[in-house]
């Protein structure tokens, strides 16, 4: 099929911007739910992950284009009993927090989770041999109500590292994967799952079941409207749908003419974007960003989008890193200008800047103290009291003396 549309990068990456909430515009000075709720409409998706060498990683991108916001909102989203909740848990790209909205756009992932298919092959095999485990562990949570995996293990042994599983927390997984329970609230970090009838509104519930292929299609316009403009990978990679799903998809929308098929700059495959785009002329946002933020995720595109290479090394070994543990891009204007390391100290009450990397060709002084007020902003926000810079870069020596700029030193 022909492009309709041709975008030049710098235009690409306005369109990204904006569809990503970086808009530039001042955020009210206090944030309310009806704000946040609005924001992850638009992003559609927010990723959970447990690193917490900083704040956990669905908190993140919200700060990142909100500012100073209280964490209280999204847990109230998120996990409280009511009207309050606007958020489920689920698979969407990896472990995530969705819209209520949105369930009904997960029920064909759900129901393909109970035939073993598109879960992990671990699960998948737990589920066709362990019906059993699975029925009990259901029969308790029909019985007690919201249960953590820890409070029905009946194992002896001691657990092992990382994902050694107790029965029981393999079968409230699978159960969780084909939507016979949800998450109703979190313990710490621990999920805390009940029967859908008593988490879900029962007017979600009660909605229609969409076919897989409506289900995909809705997926992958929120998706286009999300990302701005986007090619196929990167537009099935926003809710980790497979090729099989997202092409036939693609072609059914574009004939409907709900996207259309547009050339970027530099770009070797064709991409999409939502009828009548409207380009910003610029866009001014400074923003810190998580390594799960879903401008950044996929990491093809940005560097297709931004010549940026980023690879989060938390599991590579100290001696082999580049940049760091935990780091942020910064991203500042149209560019995303540096990298910083970052992590709480909470015992001591500061936030550590442990590196401090610009990628060329460098941060002006206007930039610099963009990202001096970033940080401020985010120690402030983590109830931090003071900055500390461990980084004996020439960059950290700059951002030294925004940071007394600005804070008056």
């Amino acid at each position: 099929m022909p492009a309709t549309l041709s975008f030049s990068l710098k235009q690409a990456r306005r369109l990204a911007l904006a569809a990503q909430g970086f808009n530039g515009r001042q955020p009210p000075a206090a944030i309310k739910a009806v704000q946040l709720n609005r924001l992850i409409e638009r992003l559609g998706i927010l990723q959970i992950d447990s690193a917490n060498a900083l704040v956990r990683s669905h908190y993140l991108p919200l700060f990142s284009r909100l500012g100073n916001y209280s964490s209280d909102l999204l847990d109230q989203a998120a996990w409280s009993q009511g009207r309050r909740r606007t958020l489920f848990e689920y698979w969407g790209h990896e472990a995530s927090l969705l819209p209520l909205s949105m369930y009904p756009l997960m029920r064909w992932r759900m129901r393909r989770a109970t035939r073993g298919e598109d879960i992990y092959q671990q699960l998948a095999r737990f589920g066709r041999e362990q019906q059993g485990t699975i029925r009990r562990v259901l029969a308790s949570v029909q019985e007690l109500g919201a249960l953590g995996a820890g409070s029905l293990s009946t194992r002896q042994e001691r657990a092992g590292p990382w994902w050694d599983w107790s029965a029981e927390k393999h079968a409230l997984e699978w159960l969780f994967a084909a939507g016979e329970v949800t998450v109703a609230g979190r313990r710490g970090f621990e999920r805390l799952y009940d029967l859908p009838e008593r988490v879900i509104p029962s007017v979600i519930l009660q909605q229609p079941l969409l076919n897989e292929a409506e289900a995909q299609r809705g997926l992958l316009l929120h998706a286009a409207n999300a990302l701005g403009v986007a090619t196929e990978k990167d537009l099935r990679d926003y809710f980790r749908l497979s090729p099989a799903d997202s092409r036939p998809r693609l072609a059914e929308l574009a004939e409907e003419g709900d996207l259309l098929v547009c050339e970027v700059e530099g770009w070797r495959q064709p991409a999409y974007c939502v009828a009548e785009p409207k380009v910003p002329r610029k866009v001014e946002a400074s923003a810190l960003l998580s390594p799960f933020d879903s401008l950044i995720w996929e990491r093809s595109r940005t560097e297709r989008l931004f010549d940026f290479r980023y690879r989060l090394e938390i599991y590579t070994p100290q001696h082999k890193r580049i940049y760091g543990y935990y780091v942020l891009p910064f991203l500042h204007h149209e560019r995303i200008a540096a990298r910083v390391d970052l992590r709480a100290e909470r015992a001591l009450s500061r936030l550590a800047v442990h590196a401090v990397h610009e990628e060329e060709p460098g941060l002006d002084e206007a930039g610099m103290l963009a990202l001096a007020v970033n940080l401020r902003q985010m120690a402030d926000w983590l109830g931090l009291a003071q900055i500390q810079l461990n980084c004996p870069r020439a960059s950290a020596a700059r951002l030294r003396v925004a940071l007394a700029q600005i804070e008056g030193g």
